[in-house]
């Protein structure tokens, strides 16, 4: 039985470099990437503006409080998905098993290569190969499992590489902040800091019981997390993946708002499902099949997002430039593919806190009580 080697390899400001290398003037300048308006939004930021307090999905209007002399850019989706595929293709053509967990995050499964090759040695390589076919730096860390070698990344950070070898994982893990284990936000580290757990040595050293009694369910979860136990496998990227919704009419119908607003309901469903699996879409599919039976499809190729108001806009698009025979419909349909692990906050360039607001506290209702507890208007047929 092979020991288990995971690597984990992230982009570093991933946002801001693609920018440095379109223009090399913003070299070791404070950068924030987000709204241009003061009720923007920051998507990332440079390590010269973090210095300053500034981080992502921070108000604009407060990180240029902190940092006024940053300069600020809305950000180019189309530029960030078109590096983010130059690095999975030179990753793909050397790896066995690997996994894109974000537009600019990946894991990879190297058990049993060290009976033939160094594992870090050839994580080192590859991420050199990364670095010098792509130009932008990037991170990594080696270990038995993706919680550890994701929190060695971090540690590793900027742009550079950290093995922890088997069996010394507690150990590394042990005097870390609470704060570096994934998926502890905001309250759940307050909490713990309340009851005086800062550090992972002492959070793993809690009974299982009493965190359940404080977190519930996921008390178990952190439990075993701070002890470096995580199984979670690899999950083999795959470009293909997809969700689609259709509808066949009772009638075949030529009411175009209806049609429309049907579509619109359909994106708003599908984009739902996809921030409620943490999903980035980058293909469109539009479908439509006449009453004579003739099914026509467009697709258009776009920047990885799951914001509704993106979403709505190319379908609309690509509807308006497929129905041109003009002749009733009986059936549409909308198909997202391209899809990766992202988060919705990724592409926010033009949004205010106040539109990220609503479309999250939409999505809590519906995560309470179903989806169809608030819907638009429109979309009420």
């Amino acid at each position: 039985m092979f020991e288990r080697a995971i690597l984990h390899m992230d982009l570093d400001t991933f946002f801001v470099s693609v920018e440095r290398l379109k223009n090399s003037s913003f070299e070791g300048k404070p950068l924030i990437i987000g709204g241009l308006n003061s009720r923007g939004v920051v998507a990332s930021c440079s390590y010269e503006a973090r210095r300053f307090g500034v981080h992502s999905a921070m108000p604009m209007k407060m990180a240029l409080r902190l940092c006024p002399q940053a300069t600020v850019l809305r950000g180019d989706m189309d530029s960030y998905t078109l590096y983010s595929n130059m690095v999975t293709e030179v990753i793909a053509e050397d790896a066995p098993v690997y996994e894109k967990a974000s537009i600019d995050e990946f894991y990879l499964d190297l058990s049993g290569m060290d009976r033939y090759f160094g594992c870090f040695k050839w994580s080192s390589e590859l991420r050199q190969k990364v670095i010098r076919e792509t130009g932008l730096p990037i991170s990594m860390g080696l270990s038995v499992n993706k919680l550890v070698s994701k929190i060695g990344t971090g540690e590793a950070k900027p742009n550079g590489g950290k093995e922890i070898p088997n069996g010394t994982e507690k150990c590394f893990l042990a005097p870390l902040s609470t704060a570096k284990i994934p998926g502890i936000g905001k309250e759940t580290y307050k909490k713990l800091s309340f009851m005086g757990v800062r550090k992972i040595e002492t959070l793993s050293r809690i009974p299982v019981r009493l965190l359940e009694r404080e977190f519930g369910q996921n008390g178990k979860v952190l439990w075993e997390k701070a002890n470096a136990i995580d199984m979670t496998p690899i999950v083999p990227y795959r470009e293909q993946k997809s969700i689609s919704k259709e509808r066949t009419f009772m009638e075949d119908s030529l009411d175009l708002r209806m049609i429309r607003d049907v579509l619109s309901g359909m994106a708003d469903s599908l984009a739902y499902e996809l921030r409620s699996k943490k999903k980035l879409t980058s293909v469109i599919t539009v479908k439509i099949r006449y009453a004579d039976f003739n099914t026509y499809t467009k697709q258009k190729k776009i920047a990885y997002t799951s914001n509704d108001r993106v979403l709505h806009a190319y379908i609309k698009e690509l509807f308006d430039s497929l129905y041109e025979r003009r002749q009733l419909i009986r059936l549409i349909g909308v198909k997202f593919s391209g899809l990766v692990s992202g988060y919705f906050q990724m592409d926010l360039f033009e949004d205010t806190m106040k539109d990220i607001r609503l479309l999250q506290q939409m999505d809590r209702i519906r995560n309470r009580f179903g989806y169809n507890a608030v819907k638009r208007a429109n979309t009420l047929l």
